[in-house]
């Protein structure tokens, strides 16, 4: 972490429980970074607290410390094994980043951690909740399948944590969320901490009416991308994009990069194309199954996996780091999006870059891009040379053509899905 990243406080001149301060010094943490400086101390005096601040920025160790000291320094009033602190996340990915961090900050305190998700481990996650557990972490559809089954209740939630805000409303979760909220206790009984990379008008109604009067905190750099990360624009055709996608990755040698697509196919595309080439590349999107993504995730963290291609499922709330280069090969459709996606490269202070392959297909989303970050994309000059001449193209996969189960039976009217009721009457 760079020095000039954090400010001039000290974790250790904060009055945190000696625990956490025990956790922080032995992984190296000794200063505060912006968001920390200025919701540390009013999460510890007792204070609600709507933070926004850059990806990457320390939200989470935040949250954490401010969640944890209270449950050290209160005693617990709710029922013995029921959660006294609840952390909603809108992904499964960012679930388990903060899950990880607590365990490390939280190593020494004794405190009881789970985190639920879908997609694995169901019976697993259920037998550690219903064994007792002080923080939950988890995404809002196992939470909510879990306490319909009354394997934990809501009754003793004594600290709230909303995390990525912004995104639990474009995934459509936020009435998944206000189910949980109504049967907590109300927002005066609790702490509550709302954490986002934007703080829109809808995600502060949603602060206002379930917390308690919170302070407002925005950490606002200079500009809207992260001021480490190198970025460029590279134009191309639709033909060309993977053989500039190869040339690039070739000359910049890629030890962890990050390419992002809008869609799943294409995704599959890229990877097939890659590993044609040379690379060892995956893929991790919406199908790939939890516990396959949990893995993939892990070897390009360890590094033995040097190039992921990504839908945006993993845009948010990753920390992996030392990510070298982040490349769009879509541009995304929204302005938001291409923030968080060059926010996986220039982490805590590091430097990065991210590049941006603009094709006739989503060149339309160049201008909404440009106005969003309030600067133009410099272009990369001389681009044509990065394009490499010996791109093997893989063959196109067809799929195996599978007829309809009814099809050649009486009444059986092909693309139609059903068998129709009887003749058609003309009026």
């Amino acid at each position: 972490m760079q020095a000039d990243h954090l400010t001039d406080i000290a974790f250790a001149a904060l009055p945190l429980h000696p625990t956490l301060q025990r956790g922080l010094t032995e992984l190296g943490f000794s200063h505060c970074t912006p968001i920390q400086a200025q919701t540390l101390p009013l999460a510890l005096e007792g204070r609600d607290v709507a933070g926004q601040a850059q990806t990457g920025t320390g939200k989470s160790a935040a949250f954490l410390l401010g969640s944890m000291h209270h449950l050290l320094t209160q005693s617990a009033h709710g029922d013995t094994g029921q959660p006294r602190a609840l952390m909603l996340a809108p992904t499964r990915e960012l679930a388990i980043q903060i899950h990880k961090d607590a365990q490390q900050i939280g190593a020494y305190t004794g405190l009881r951690l789970a985190v639920v998700y879908g997609g694995t481990g169901y019976e697993s996650q259920r037998q550690q909740v219903a064994a007792g557990v002080d923080i939950l972490i988890g995404t809002p559809g196992r939470l909510i399948d879990y306490f319909k089954q009354h394997v934990f209740n809501l009754k003793s939630i004594e600290v709230l944590v909303l995390d990525e805000a912004d995104r639990m409303f474009d995934l459509g979760f936020i009435d998944d969320i206000r189910y949980l909220l109504r049967r907590m206790p109300p927002p005066a009984r609790r702490r509550n901490y709302l954490f986002s990379a934007t703080l829109s008008h809808r995600v502060l109604e949603l602060a206002y009416e379930h917390m308690n009067h919170p302070q407002r905190i925005e950490i606002k750099p200079e500009q809207v991308t992260a001021d480490r990360v190198q970025q460029s624009l590279v134009h191309v055709s639709n033909e060309q994009k993977l053989p500039m996608l190869v040339g690039l990755l070739r000359h910049h040698a890629p030890l962890r990069t990050l390419i992002f697509t809008n869609t799943k196919r294409s995704a599959e595309e890229i990877q097939t194309a890659l590993i044609a080439n040379g690379f060892n590349a995956q893929t991790i999107s919406g199908d790939v199954p939890q516990n396959k993504r949990e893995r993939l995730l892990q070897e390009f963290k360890d590094g033995t996996l040097p190039v992921l291609v990504a839908t945006d499922v993993a845009a948010r709330g990753l920390h992996i780091p030392a990510v070298s280069h982040v490349i769009n090969y879509d541009l995304p459709q929204d302005p938001e999006d291409y923030v968080h996606r060059i926010g996986r490269t220039a982490r805590a202070g590091e430097s990065g870059n991210a590049i941006s392959l603009c094709c006739e297909t989503w060149v339309y989303s160049l201008p909404d891009i440009e106005r969003y970050i309030g600067t133009r994309l410099p272009v990369l000059r001389d681009a044509d040379r990065f394009v490499a001449t010996d791109f093997i193209r893989p063959p196109r996969v067809y799929r195996e053509y599978r007829p309809h189960p009814r099809a050649g039976r009486p009444g059986h009217r092909p693309g139609s899905g059903r068998r129709p009721s009887g003749p058609r009457r003309h009026r």
